[in-house]
């Protein structure tokens, strides 16, 4: 039953992780700038990693059932966070522009797979499905960390741009 219930979620985690995909690729398609595109290039790319690992996953799991401990990889968001979070691109995307509401809708994607990710870490009985989720859920927190402080920085310019300040 819990092997059946973790099959279930992760199909459904790779068809988040490829509408992700197709979401990242469509943003970088018509977008104008190249660092912009980049951005969302990486992004898309981050999501496929996901689906390609979900997949195994889910194939590992269809043949032997849950056998045993999952061997997950470190979490390595940085080299993301580094290549996105430069200076050049964050300048380049307009407040309130086609890319600024892209970032938006992404925090949006990635929080509510953190919420099903969390959900069902949390229900699951089974150590390593729990392992798993849990670990899914903090490789989408990294791209929220990503996206949101892009965001934070788009707010605080629209904010000196039209003098919200109250002071």
């Amino acid at each position: 039953m819990e092997n059946e219930k973790a099959l279930e979620i992760l199909k459904s985690a790779i068809l988040m992780e490829i509408r992700g995909q197709a979401f990242y690729n469509n943003v970088a398609t018509q977008t104008k700038d190249e660092d912009i595109r980049n951005l969302f290039t990486i992004m898309a790319n981050e999501e496929k990693l996901h689906q390609e690992f979900l997949s195994k996953h889910y194939s590992s799991m269809k043949a032997d059932g849950l056998k045993g401990k999952i061997n997950l990889p470190a979490e390595t968001d940085e080299h993301v966070a580094n290549l996105i979070l430069s200076p050049e691109v964050k300048n380049k995307i307009s407040a309130a522009g086609f890319e600024a509401s892209a970032i938006g809708a992404s925090i949006d994607m990635e929080t509510k797979a953190v919420e099903i990710y969390t959900d069902f870490a949390n229900k699951s009985a089974e150590p390593a499905i729990k392992e798993l989720f849990m670990w899914l859920a903090n490789w989408e927190k990294g791209h929220i960390k990503i996206l949101t402080q892009i965001d934070d920085e788009l707010k605080e310019k629209i904010w000196y741009d039209n003098q919200f300040w109250p002071f």
